[in-house]
C-alpha cells in the first residue's frame, strides 16, 4: 500500500494510507523517487516555523524528484515518462512580482508546496505543470532531490553576478555552501575561499573547486569582489561582509534567528557595499540550476549521507537535528 507523512500539528505525525490525486487542468501527477530533508522541515515537525508558513495537518516535503505518471487536460503528453524537478511556490502569475520573473514576492500571498500545499513525503505529489523542470532521461533521480537548494544558491548566484576572474568566496559549508562553492566555481573566478567552522570540510570544499579555506577563528584576508553567505547567522553575514572590498558584493541567503543583531549601516554605506537577499528560487534560478545539473557541473550526490523509508520520517528528523558532523542530506525514499 502507498504511504504518506501527514504531520498534525508540532510534534506530531502519522504515516496514512496514499490515494495519487489525479491531475486536473495544467496538472502533473509525479511518482516520487526520494525527498530531501532540510531544517524548514524540522521547524514544521517542532512548530517553529514562522505564522504564516505552514498550514497543518500537512504533508512535507519540498525537495523532490520524480517521473511523471499522469497529465491533466492542457498538458503535453510528451510530459508523461520524463524525469522532473519542481518548483515550490505557488505563484499567481498574474501581479506585478510574478510577471517580473520574481514568483517568490508573489503579492497574493505566500504558498508553497509541503508548507502549505501537500508535499512530496509520498508516493506521488500533484502540482501545477507549469511548475515542473524536465531532467535528461538519464540523469539520477537520488541526486536530483538536491536541486531546490541547489536553485536558491543558484538564485544568489544570479544576483551575485560574478565574473571571469573576480575573487570570490562562500561563508558557510553545510548543503547550500557547498552548492555555492559550485556555482561560483563555474564562472572562473581568481579565487575561491570557504570559511567555515568546521575543519573536515576542508577536503570536500577543495573537491567542488575552492581554492583555499580558512575557520572563521583564523585571520582570514579581505578584497572580494563577491562573497554568499550561506550559513542563516548574524555573525556569519559580519564575517562575510569583512571579507569584501569596497564596493563589494554581499549575498545573503542564510536566516538568523529574529531579533539578531545585523550588519553595520555605516560600514555598509562607506564601503558602498551592495548588499542582496535570497528567499527561495525563482523561475531563472531554476533553470540556471537544471542547466548546470545536466552539464555535470553541479554533483549533489557527494551531500547525502542518509536515505531512508518513509516510515522513518521521525529518526530522519532527528538526524538532521542532531549536529553530528557525519549527517550531510538526508533522503527519504517513498
Amino acid at each position: 500500500m502507498s504511504t504518506a507523512v501527514v504531520v498534525e500539528g508540532p510534534g506530531e505525525h502519522r504515516l496514512v494510507p496514499h490515494e495519487p490525486r489525479e491531475p486536473g487542468a495544467g496538472e502533473a501527477l509525479v511518482r516520487v523517487h526520494a525527498s530531501g530533508i532540510c531544517g524548514s522541515d524540522r521547524e514544521v515537525y517542532q512548530g517553529n516555523r514562522p505564522e504564516g508558513y505552514v498550514r497543518y495537518p500537512l504533508t512535507p516535503g519540498h525537495e523532490w524528484s520524480g517521473t511523471v505518471q499522469r497529465v491533466g487536460a492542457g498538458v503535453p503528453e510528451s510530459l508523461v515518462g520524463r524525469k522532473v524537478v519542481g518548483e515550490g511556490f505557488r505563484n499567481c502569475q498574474v501581479c506585478d512580482r510574478c510577471h517580473a520573473g520574481e514568483t517568490t514576492l508573489c503579492s497574493a500571498g505566500y504558498e508553497e508546496t509541503g508548507f502549505t500545499q501537500p508535499g512530496a513525503m509520498a508516493a506521488t505529489l500533484t502540482l501545477p505543470a507549469r511548475l515542473l523542470h524536465v531532467l535528461p532521461d538519464d540523469a539520477d533521480l537520488g541526486a536530483a532531490a538536491l536541486l531546490e537548494p541547489a536553485a536558491c544558491i543558484a538564485a544568489a548566484a544570479l544576483k551575485a553576478n560574478a565574473v571571469p576572474g573576480e575573487r570570490v568566496a562562500v561563508v558557510g559549508t553545510g548543503t547550500l555552501g557547498m552548492f555555492a562553492v559550485q556555482f561560483l566555481r563555474a564562472g572562473s573566478p581568481a579565487d575561491l575561499l570557504v570559511v567555515g567552522t568546521r575543519r573536515d570540510r576542508e577536503a570536500l570544499s577543495r573537491q567542488f573547486g575552492a581554492t583555499g579555506f580558512r575557520t572563521k577563528d583564523q585571520d582570514l584576508p579581505g578584497g572580494f569582489d563577491v562573497v554568499i553567505e550561506t550559513a542563516g547567522s548574524a555573525d556569519a553575514a559580519r564575517t562575510a561582509a569583512s571579507l569584501l572590498r569596497r564596493g563589494g558584493r554581499l549575498v545573503l541567503t542564510g536566516i538568523p534567528a529574529p531579533g539578531a543583531d545585523g550588519l553595520d549601516p555605516t560600514d555598509l554605506v562607506v564601503r558602498q557595499l551592495e548588499v542582496h537577499t535570497v528567499f527561495g528560487a525563482p523561475p531563472d534560478a531554476w533553470a540556471h540550476t537544471v542547466r548546470m545539473f545536466a552539464a555535470g557541473l553541479l554533483d549533489p550526490l557527494p551531500l547525502v549521507t542518509h536515505e531512508l523509508p518513509l516510515a522513518e520520517f521521525p529518526q530522519a528528523i532527528e538526524l538532521v537535528g542532531s549536529g553530528d558532523p557525519k549527517v550531510g542530506k538526508v533522503l527519504l525514499r517513498p
